[in-house]
């Protein structure tokens, strides 16, 4: 009889735990959307021969500089995630990980994706991921807890990704830059809202300063988000008229931005009501305008690749 496979299994099986514990911290949802919009960035910027190898460099940069403020969030916040349903589970609030593992491998990558930035990308880039990492970590973090205007400092560092991918390719600080970074930073005010809506007892319970838990029936939180929405599908047709797009993205655009709106006006048509039928419908219809935010930005940037084929 064989007893040494079986504790190899169980080695093995903790060892899977332990990665899939690492991945969890690198917050993989967030640091993917970071590394296409750089990628996208990167890719519209190119004039003449794709680098593919430094295409990858930047990939590989921007996932460790997003997965490493993913982990030091995580080791920043691990108190207030036991107290939340939706972060209960992660690796520091449930005990699978000690806080300073988290910290030294957070801050190892944050260091390393920096250096790749300055290294394979540029200067300029170099100093984006700089600024992305300190804003996030020592503006967006502490406020969250201190003013609802945090989703609205956090929005920067979340938009500068395409900004930073631009420039690795060789891109000026442009106006086409910019409006990337427009894109961006309106699209998630809009996204975050539906998404702090939907978890904002979850919030409240933790002490974080939300906008969601502050308006209860969702009046300034879904006007807001309809002017946002607004102001995203203006900025969005910023590209077309600095010749980065042509017409196929500005109709998928306008059709987008357009469904995005839809579901923004229903949530502002069902706020500001206390009767019990109505929360139920606005609970309802943030969460399908979450799911319209998570496909908008992917549609929106195929667009702007097909164009430029």
């Amino acid at each position: 009889m064989n007893i040494v496979s079986p504790v190899k299994s169980f080695t093995t099986a903790r060892s899977s735990f332990r990665i899939l514990d690492f991945l969890e911290l690198m917050k993989p949802e967030l640091t993917g959307l970071s590394v296409l919009t750089t990628l996208c960035g990167y890719y519209l910027a190119t004039d003449g021969v794709f680098d593919v190898s430094r295409f990858l460099l930047v990939a590989l940069g921007t996932m460790l500089v997003g997965g490493g403020l993913g982990a030091l969030n995580q080791y920043i916040e691990r108190h207030y995630d036991a107290l939340m349903k939706r972060t209960e589970r992660r690796p520091l609030p449930s005990g699978r990980m000690e806080p300073g593992t988290a910290f030294w491998f957070g801050t190892v990558i944050l260091i390393a994706g920096i250096v790749i930035m300055f290294v394979y990308g540029n200067i300029v880039s170099g100093i984006i991921a700089a600024t992305i990492s300190a804003v996030y970590l020592f503006l967006y973090t502490p406020l969250k807890r201190i003013t609802s205007w945090s989703t609205i400092i956090g929005g920067i560092p979340g938009a500068l990704p395409p900004v930073m991918g631009w420039t690795a390719a060789g891109g000026e600080l442009s106006a086409a830059a910019w409006i990337l970074f427009a894109i961006l930073f309106f699209w998630q005010i809009p996204h975050f809202y539906a998404l702090a809506w939907m978890y904002r007892k979850d919030y409240a319970r933790a002490g974080f300063a939300m906008l969601a838990v502050k308006d209860q029936l969702g009046t300034r939180l879904s006007l807001e988000t309809v002017l946002y929405i607004v102001v995203l599908i203006v900025s969005s047709l910023g590209l077309y008229t600095v010749g980065v797009a042509g017409m196929q993205y500005v109709l998928a655009a306008l059709v987008s931005g357009a469904l995005f709106l839809v579901y923004g006006v229903l949530f502002f048509r069902f706020s500001g009501k206390a009767a019990e039928e109505s929360m139920v419908k606005i609970n309802q219809v943030s969460r399908r305008l979450f799911f319209a935010s998570l496909w908008y930005l992917p549609v929106l940037m195929i667009f702007m690749v097909i164009d430029k084929l």
